[in-house]
């Protein structure tokens, strides 16, 4: 199970103030936690106007890779911002991401082909989001003739089954897990992520709704997220779910993370 870190994100009100404050170290600091946390990538998303994201995320490059080795994944768009990010980051990036939108297909995918990147495929297109696990494997196949003819091997494909919120339509955490299998039985050979906290929206106790609904999503075939690192318990569930799944050789990861103390909940003050 691979983790892209989710924290680097200027659609978040703290980001957004560091990077407009150019606060580098508050940067700098959420990019060691989460590679302190276990993750593989990286997210970074300036979020901000097209005139002055450029800038932005290139700032945030420099300062990620001052602190880390872990490559990125470059979350946008905007293809000027794209070209300019590759042309900074010292190790091939993930890109996030096409769809089945033609601007957005059209205008990211060369990007894709042309530098050898991964990238998240989102089930997707100028209508938006399929309700159910049909429409959405329909957008996919789309997708994948469409990456196949430019010679990006299945392999470097993720595609995001796109949870959306439960709290307004209770049937999302099944399409996707639908969707998730459908992608794992036609596409053997790509890989399924999912941006997981979506699922939770509008909800108490947000995290219960997100561990559980990862642990269903690993079993049903996702093997990439976009989650919090250093959230606890979400971790744990991810490790014992692997555990159980068979995908934990000789239960190194789970007995690693239980002799560091990060498998039992924080305890709460008396």
């Amino acid at each position: 199970m691979k983790i892209i870190g989710e924290k680097i994100n200027g659609t978040r009100k703290t980001v957004a103030a560091a990077i407009a404050q150019r606060d580098a170290e508050f940067i700098q600091n959420l990019a060691k936690k989460q590679v302190e946390g276990g993750a593989h990538w990286l997210d970074v998303n300036a979020g901000t106007h097209p005139d002055r994201e450029v800038d932005d995320l290139l700032w945030l490059i420099d300062l990620i890779q001052g602190v880390t080795d872990v490559p990125l994944s470059l979350d946008s768009a905007n293809p000027a911002a794209l070209t300019a990010a590759i042309g900074k980051v010292k190790k091939t990036p993930l890109i996030n991401s096409i769809s089945g939108e033609p601007d957005r297909l059209n205008n990211v995918l060369p990007i894709v082909a042309q530098y050898g990147c991964e990238v998240i495929a989102l089930a997707m297109d100028d209508k938006g989001i399929p309700n159910d696990a049909a429409g959405r494997l329909a957008v996919v196949r789309k997708l994948f003739e469409t990456t196949r003819t430019a010679g990006i091997p299945d392999e470097k494909v993720y595609v995001d089954a796109l949870v959306m919120t439960i709290a307004t339509n209770t049937d999302a955490g099944r399409a996707t897990l639908d969707t998730i299998r459908a992608v794992r039985a036609e596409f053997p050979q790509a890989h399924v992520s999912l941006g997981l906290s979506n699922v939770s929206f509008g909800l108490p106790v947000r995290s219960l709704v997100n561990r559980t609904f990862l642990t269903l999503a690993i079993a049903a075939g996702m093997d990439t997220a976009i989650i919090d690192p250093n959230d606890r318990e979400l971790k744990a569930a991810l490790l014992a779910t692997d555990l159980l799944l068979g995908q934990d050789k000789h239960c190194l990861n789970y007995t690693r993370a239980f002799r560091k103390g990060l498998l039992e909940p924080n305890k709460q003050p008396a």
